[in-house]
């Protein structure tokens, strides 16, 4: 990316069409943090700009594959455990230990039992859970 593209007398400009902006920097796959950084330092030059459709479309297209790249490399891990997890839905929809055994369909003592980690969620119980808050499984996981 060259200065004189995007600054002439101290004003931002863009290329006016998709092509000549796909010659900055071609729209395609990122496959490392030097692709990255270089994309990003586009889409921060071009936010809050008054953009023409080819420019819009550049724009989207970039942000789609800037986010691609952050959500499978740069993932962050979730800092809660599973069990605190599960106890913050459930407190967040209003439900006990013995609404969770019911919505897991176990006797209702197993309920207050995986919440205070004396029995372990199955694969089952993760499915239902997931499906249920709306949620990763991953998220019981941890």
């Amino acid at each position: 990316m060259t200065k004189t593209l995007f600054e002439k007398a101290g004003r931002i400009t863009l290329p006016k069409t998709y092509d000549a902006l796909m010659g900055l920097h071609p729209v395609r796959p990122i496959h490392n943090d030097r692709t990255l950084k270089q994309a990003v330092a586009i889409l921060d030059r071009m936010a809050g700009h008054p953009l023409n459709p080819d420019q819009e479309d550049y724009l989207d297209a970039l942000s789609t594959l800037v986010e691609e790249y952050e959500r499978t490399r740069h993932r962050i891990e979730p800092k809660i455990s599973g069990r605190s997890a599960l106890r913050a839905l459930l407190a967040e929809h209003g439900m006990s230990a013995a609404d969770l055994a019911r919505l897991l369909g176990v006797h209702r003592s197993l309920g207050s039992k995986l919440l205070t980690g004396e029995r372990a969620l199955t694969i089952s119980h993760v499915k239902i859970l997931s499906e249920r808050f709306k949620v990763s499984a991953d998220l019981f996981l941890s």
